[in-house]
């Protein structure tokens, strides 16, 4: 009776009535990490919804108010900015726009998994904190979904670039980002290929990577980790295949400056034509504020559009021109070999994230994936700045195939990597592609970063076995050149005896081996250098610190230090702390280093690490056959409730570099789990 009472009570929420809780089963292993197993893959995703929310679903409601416009009813003003750029870019138009694009098994997918988080909702009303939110449909969630992927794309910082004047979209070095690793039996010493998925990203809220494995009868068993409103696995692996994604920074926005009608500042010129700016109102609605806010947008031929005091600039953004970056990662999910893989990557829906790929099969890959306009090559136009907007010469209107993209399969070499950094240096110099081959316009990362450097450091011509590898990931060292923005070679010949009153902090830093460890206290003295100096000399362009500088940045170091620990005398850990609710801990790692941290002030001078070396899931794919062999670690644990054994129970583990076994094996998942349930119970 409770069952169909249950039944009954959720399937007022549900869009698709094929989905019946009772054919769902979550297991919950002995770290809380869900396991999805149902006969239909819109049954798992309905799954995950359900699970997820158990465990978060406070970020949940926020993606979904995203979806429908109102996050500003939630979080006021800063959410009604959200929603504005939401209308701007007429996300909402688009999904309805495109929605017959989507293929019929994928639109069920998403049924599924809107059902599961609106009866989860329906189920527990105390624990729904936006009234706004619930219930919401499918076309919300793809809402949602498009606005994300614009994001990633540098949505949030073109608009606040040209707003505030500065419209230069010319791509800056960012020490932010993934590693991604892969060997086939080339490289490794027991012929079997490796994969390291490794996302540095924040570790709580709208981005931060939760980890499932979700299965169903229907060819799906995949494990790795998503995002708060994933209906799927965004990177990890199946029994066959697995890749990892890391943030790459090709072109993928084009700003252009219009040519507006002195008599008309509604009027822009397109080809030698006045034509009327589209003009609408966005109505926002802002939580305390009783009325509802207007503000207008406006769209041209380049798209969006804004108007600044330093003139009327139009974007064009790929990511907000297709829908189906979720179904292709859908395709990526269930596919069974390299081909059909590469016959999902080939939709070129998802306009983002270098790809780094191992199976079964000894086939590795890597791709810096994206949608790519295809630009005009006439060099009067310079793609990474302002381009003129009055012209269908700069009006881009399609995008290259998968296959010009930049890639590789089995070099000779044995391995790939990216860490953000320039897909022309992801394996041996010997076997890497020529840049100039490649169009300019596109905008492709030429450097190395620290991480990359590092790794070129680590893998010489012998093969490497998987403790190696391993190792690899966990190596704390920056390489012998340092490639951050502001160089500190200065910092570096300073003469300690010349300057007695901050001695000690010089000889620290001197002395440092240049590992981020916690123990270090040269890594303390190169925190506060690092923070400093990238808040001192922001914008400005890479170059050495001069003398007088470097004297200056080691001065603030020790004043810092006095002024809030009363000493000099100290390392990492001191400084910088992982921090889980009232459990402070010392905490390793920095920008650009293979395990990153990043930090923000915390109190009393110290640093809470905010993100950086996150979600980590190791594969082996045996020669012989059989499931691979997993390991992984999260930051802290699979629940965001401090009452929970969950809410931290991988924070030892992810702090000595340690990792929990895992399984895509259904019989002995339930045979080990902790808890066996279905939605509802």
């Amino acid at each position: 009776m409770k069952k169909l009472l249950l039944f009954l009570l959720v399937g007022a929420y549900q869009v698709n009535a094929q989905v019946n809780p009772n054919n769902i089963t979550i297991a919950r292993d002995s770290f809380g990490v869900p396991h999805i197993f149902a006969p239909t893959d819109p049954e798992v995703a309905y799954g995950i919804a359900w699970a997820h929310a158990e465990d978060d679903f406070e970020t949940l409601q926020l993606v979904v108010l995203s979806g429908k416009e109102k996050l500003g009813t939630g979080l006021g003003k800063k959410g009604a900015e959200g929603d504005y750029v939401i209308k701007l870019l007429r996300i909402r138009k688009t999904v309805e726009e495109q929605w017959h694009t989507l293929s019929p098994d994928f639109v069920e997918l998403i049924k599924g998994y809107v059902a599961g988080l609106n009866a989860y909702a329906k189920a527990h009303p105390q624990e729904v904190r936006y009234k706004k939110a619930f219930p919401f449909n499918e076309k919300d969630y793809m809402t949602a979904v498009v606005f994300s992927t614009s994001l990633f794309c540098g949505v949030d910082d073109a608009i606040p670039q040209i707003l505030g004047g500065k419209v230069a979209t010319i791509p800056g070095f960012n020490t932010q980002g993934s590693n991604a690793f892969a060997m086939n039996s080339l490289k490794t010493t027991t012929g079997e290929s490796f994969l390291a998925i490794n996302a540095h990203q924040p570790n709580t809220g709208p981005v931060a990577f939760y980890e499932a494995h979700l299965q169903s009868e229907q060819g799906w068993n995949m494990l790795g980790g998503l995002f708060p409103g994933g209906c799927l696995i965004f990177h990890g692996t199946n029994e066959n295949l697995g890749w990892a994604h890391t943030v790459n920074y090709q072109d993928k926005i084009d700003i252009y400056q219009l040519e507006i009608n002195p008599a008309n500042k509604n009027q822009y010129r397109f080809d030698g034509e006045w034509l009327p700016l589209e003009e609408k109102k966005a109505k926002l609605r802002v939580k305390g504020i009783p009325i509802t806010i207007g503000k207008k947008i406006w769209w041209s031929k380049y798209g969006p559009t804004l108007k600044t005091a330093k003139g009327v600039f139009s974007l064009r953004v790929p990511a907000i021109m297709d829908i189906k970056a979720l179904e292709q990662w859908y395709r990526m999910n269930k596919s069974r070999n390299f081909s059909e893989f590469y016959q999902a990557v080939s939709m070129t829906s998802l306009p983002m994230f270098n790809i780094t790929y191992a199976d079964r099969y000894d086939t590795i890959f890597y791709i810096s994936n994206g949608k790519m306009p295809r630009r005009n090559p006439d060099p009067a136009y310079n793609w990474k700045s302002t381009l003129p907007g009055n012209t269908s010469a700069t009006l881009w209107t399609t995008f290259k195939a998968v296959t010009e993209l930049p890639q590789y399969v089995n070099p000779p070499s044995g391995y790939l990597f990216n860490t953000n950094h320039s897909p022309f240096l992801a394996t041996d110099s010997r076997y890497n592609l020529d840049r100039n081959k490649f169009d300019k316009n596109d905008g492709y990362e030429t450097f190395h970063n620290n991480r990359s450097q590092r790794v070129t450091e680590l893998i010489h011509s012998e093969k490497i076995d998987y403790s190696t590898f391993k190792r690899i990931k966990f190596d704390q060292q920056l390489p012998q050149q340092l490639k951050y923005t502001y160089g500190i070679d200065s910092m570096l010949s300073l003469d300690p005896a010349g300057y007695p009153a901050i001695r000690e902090v010089v000889s620290n830093f001197q002395s440092w081996d240049r590992k981020a460890i916690a123990t270090s206290k040269g890594a303390a003295v190169f925190l506060l250098t690092y923070y400093y100096l990238a808040d001192k000399l922001r914008g400005e362009a890479p170059r050495q610190i001069t003398r007088a500088e470097a004297v200056a940045t080691y001065q603030y170091v020790h004043d810092y230090m006095i002024q809030h620990f009363g000493k000099t005398d100290l390392v990492l850990g001191d400084v910088q702390k992982l921090v889980r609710g009232s459990d402070a801990r010392p905490a390793w790692g920095f920008p650009d280093v293979l395990t990153p941290s990043f930090s923000e002030p915390y109190i009393n001078g110290m640093r809470r690490v905010t993100g950086g070396d996150a979600y980590i899931c190791f594969v082996r794919y045996p020669k012989n056959g059989g499931l691979p062999q997993l390991e992984s670690v999260n930051t802290f644990g699979a629940s965001m409730h401090p009452d929970s054994p969950h809410f931290k129970d991988q924070m030892t583990l992810f702090q000595n570099q340690q990792t929990k076994p895992m399984t895509l094996d259904k019989k002995e998942v339930l045979r080990t789990a902790k808890k066996i349930y279905h939605p509802g119970e």
